[in-house]
């Protein structure tokens, strides 16, 4: 691994079946497109040795652990979306995690928010992220939040591997 990358990590945030598929309940309009994006962006990230930390959401059958402004979604006779275990929790198609790559699995928007990644990125020696995935406005920008809050050194959002339900909150992080 070359030296320049062995402090990097790729987080891909929540590329499952219930954000990417356009008709689940939690789709994101247009997310599909950065599939091969993000795709490029893991073997690229592979190729280079980085660390890449899947990050995904799983809920509990009953929604328990659930958001309160979602939890309506849960138990109405309709199939719970990002039950683990379920078709829908699982990443899409043409994405998988390999040997060696992390499933870091969280129930709120940011991926640090109660869960092991900062520990284990403390632990790999991990001082710089790379961020894609879905979306823009909600896991995306509170996981880089919370990166920056916590001095990650280097946070680099890939634009093109990233998407949003409003493309202008979407544009809006790239700038004006």
């Amino acid at each position: 691994m070359a030296d320049q990358w062995k402090r990097t990590a790729l987080l891909v945030i929540d590329m499952q079946r219930d954000f990417i598929d356009e008709h689940s309940v939690f789709a994101v309009p247009g997310a599909s497109t950065i599939i091969p994006s993000v795709s490029t962006a893991v073997e690229i990230a592979r190729n280079r040795g980085l660390f890449i930390i899947w990050v995904v959401r799983e809920h509990d059958g009953e929604g328990r652990d659930v958001e309160r402004f979602r939890r309506h979604y849960y138990g109405n006779g309709k199939p719970n979306p990002l039950v683990k275990g379920s078709k829908g929790a699982e990443l899409v198609q043409g994405l998988e995690i390999k040997e060696g790559e992390y499933k870091l699995v969280k129930t709120r928007f940011s991926a640090f928010f109660n869960t092991n990644l900062r520990s284990l990125l403390q632990g790999a020696g991990i001082t710089d992220l790379v961020v894609c995935g879905v979306q823009t406005p909600n896991c995306i920008r509170q996981t880089v939040f919370d990166a920056v809050a916590l001095d990650y050194h280097s946070i680099t959002l890939l634009y093109d591997a990233t998407a949003a339900a409003t493309p202008k909150v979407h544009h809006d992080v790239d700038g004006p």
